[in-house]
């Protein structure tokens, strides 16, 4: 089987921001799944460059055109692999290769009939570079420029696209997975209930010379869009490459954004019906990220660039905010903050959390060896029945460009295996040498299902996923299968594991991480100022030993701490989202003994936890090896 999945290409009249990451994102996602599924991918992105915004544009830049679309081509290029994105094929508008699939493409819809000279007196909308109807504005302004369209009177040729509205009106009732989600379906039947005028295709060369030159009349160029969504063809190598465009064109998926869902759902198609060749297979279009519940845009100030974000949380974590945080289809926002909150709860505490303490264990309680499991139990049973279910449903929302819910879902069986550490305790298992073999199978699960969710998220974080397999033993090259995931019990006993470093250390929001002023960094330097001894010796420093741990209601960071120092006391410590009560319960770590009592939550806190920070979080400070009680010197 083949699989065709495209981007539009993208207009380079400005520099690649957050919308146009999404799509890309989106696409090389669903590249990367329908590999693991088995299938022959072709994935294919590029840039839009003729026009009269292109024009205006490289004038306001003062180089000409060819030089401005050189550059600015040049930066969507540059970004893809800081987000790991890895397409086939990369298409620009202005190489040849496209050149010669356009003129031809004009030429057959010439040769058909389908192609005529007139005259035409119309609202003209020179940011859309298209004719719109009254029917489209929106108080007498472009909806999406919000400007008045011009009253324009021009002599063009015209695509007799009303000829085919019978035909794909029909085609779009007949399929329904022709555009999805339902709404852009309906959305388009709803507009072709009116008549469907014929299409400019043409613009003259004494207002427009930057573009293709019609094969049959020198005198004007081709239309932007008309020119533009032939890319979709002329980058699987039509007309010459007969071989590849039979072998993807019939399984060619568009992702769009919902502002270009006219050209795309009634143009384009129209086009193909014209030219004698065939519809593509699927058009599926999203909303928009806003920004403070406005639609990102340059006027607005409001754009958000992919830059920043990827060197602040890396790209596997923005693909992965990305595909959660919007539901296909629908608009989504965007902050900083839901970022920070995303990467903290999702990735840090259940994802990175999980790995690190299945990881840990199995180093700790098996020499760091895959254990050898016995006889599963009903829990086991349980763990793994849900890593299967939750391969087909993952499987199925995927294939339905349903994003967010596969990627719930395999979120919902790392929290089912958190909960499954908690409730089989390895850690009270390795104490009891009889509990030996169910310690092993335990902890054989916790690995099995590890291998299945890092299969999962391959497409979604290929790096931390591949990070996970190596910790594992693999490599991608031998784990990365749909197959392999449907299977549980292919991890191989005795082969070496390992454990590196944290998969997601916790990010602090942006606005409480950075000192910003010049005062503040004058308060940080007088907080450093250097003591006396004297003053060292007023604080009592002593090695507690933490003999229960439990939550605090209502306090998503605070834990309550009874510890042994050597009198038993109660501390607050707000390190419930880095550690869980039971991995803290034997540790003996550092207080400050006699700091002034405090109710923290209607707890009385009577002292507090040493911690230490880095770039990988938050650490005990630990004395392993010294009494409770201990004073340090």
């Amino acid at each position: 089987m083949s699989y065709y999945v495209t981007t539009p290409i993208y207009y380079v009249n400005a520099e690649p921001h957050l919308g146009h990451a999404y799509t890309t994102v989106v696409a090389d996602v669903v590249a990367r799944f329908f590999r693991l599924a088995g299938e022959e991918v072709f994935f294919q992105t590029g840039t839009d460059e003729h026009g009269d915004k292109i024009v205006q544009a490289a004038k306001e830049a003062g180089v000409s055109p060819q030089e401005y679309v050189d550059r600015m081509s040049q930066a969507f290029r540059d970004l893809w692999p800081k987000l790991f994105i890895e397409y086939d094929n990369f298409i620009r508008t202005t190489e040849e290769r496209h050149k010669v699939a356009v003129k031809r493409f004009l030429e057959k819809v010439y040769e058909a009939g389908d192609i005529y000279f007139g005259e035409y007196a119309g609202l003209y909308c020179f940011g859309c570079e298209r004719f719109l109807t009254e029917k489209e504005l929106v108080d007498g302004r472009c909806p999406d420029h919000k400007v008045e369209p011009v009253h324009l009177k021009e002599a063009n040729y015209f695509f007799r696209m009303g000829r085919y509205q019978e035909w794909l009106i029909d085609h779009i009732k007949n399929n329904p997975e022709f555009i999805t989600p339902e709404r852009y379906r309906n959305e388009v039947l709803a507009f072709l209930k009116d008549p469907l005028e014929d299409l400019c295709i043409s613009r003259p060369k004494s207002r427009l010379t930057w573009g293709i030159e019609l094969p049959f009349d020198d005198g004007f160029v081709t239309y932007v869009w008309f020119d533009a969504l032939i890319n979709y063809i002329s980058g699987l190598g039509w007309p010459e490459d007969q071989d590849r465009f039979e072998r993807f064109w019939p399984q060619a998926h568009h992702l769009i954004a919902k502002d270009i869902l006219k050209p795309h759902g009634i143009y384009w198609p129209t086009m193909l019906r014209a030219a004698g060749l065939p519809p593509y297979k699927g058009l599926h279009v999203h909303g928009y990220w806003n920004v403070q519940d406005a639609k990102m845009s340059k006027s607005l100030g409001n754009v958000v660039r992919p830059e920043g974000l990827i060197r602040r949380f890396g790209a596997d974590a923005l693909r992965y905010f990305l595909l959660r945080e919007m539901a296909f289809g629908l608009d989504a926002n965007f902050s900083e903050e839901a970022l920070v909150r995303r990467f903290n709860s999702d990735l840090a505490n259940d994802f990175g959390n999980l790995v690190q303490r299945s990881l840990t264990m199995v180093n700790k309680y098996n020499q760091g060896l895959i254990p050898e499991p016995a006889v599963a139990e009903a829990p086991d049973l349980a763990l793994r029945e849900a890593a299967l279910s939750t391969v087909s449903r993952y499987e199925e929302e995927m294939v339905a460009y349903r994003f967010h819910r596969a990627l719930t879902a395999v979120f919902e069986l790392i929290g089912q295996a958190n909960k499954y550490i908690d409730q089989q305790a390895p850690w009270v298992l390795a104490k009891d040498a009889k509990q030996r073999e169910r310690l092993q199978t335990v902890l054989y699960h916790l690995l099995e299902t590890l291998r299945i969710v890092a299969i999962l998220l391959s497409p979604v974080m290929p790096v931390a996923a591949g990070r996970l397999l190596s910790y594992l033993g693999l490599t991608t090259e031998e784990a990365l299968s749909l197959d392999k995931a449907r299977v549980f019990g292919l991890l191989k006993p005795q082969r070496k594991t390992s454990c590196g470093p944290p998969l997601f250390p916790r990010r602090e929001d942006k606005s409480a991480a950075e000192v910003s002023t010049t005062e503040e960094v004058k308060k940080t330097e007088k907080k450093t100022e250097t003591i006396k001894i004297e003053d060292l010796a007023r604080i009592d420093l002593r090695v507690a030993e933490i003999v229960a741990a439990e939550p605090i209601p209502g306090a998503d960071r605070l834990l309550k701490l009874t510890v042994k120092a050597p009198e038993e006391r109660t501390i607050v410590a707000g390190v419930a989202k880095v550690f869980r009560p039971e991995e803290l319960v034997g540790k003996r770590v550092v207080i400050v003994a006699n700091l002034k009592p405090v109710k923290l939550r209607g707890v009385l806190s009577q002292g507090m936890m040493l911690m230490a920070e880095d770039e990988d979080g938050l650490h005990l400070v630990e004395a392993p090896q010294a009494r409770p009680g201990a004073r340090l010197k």
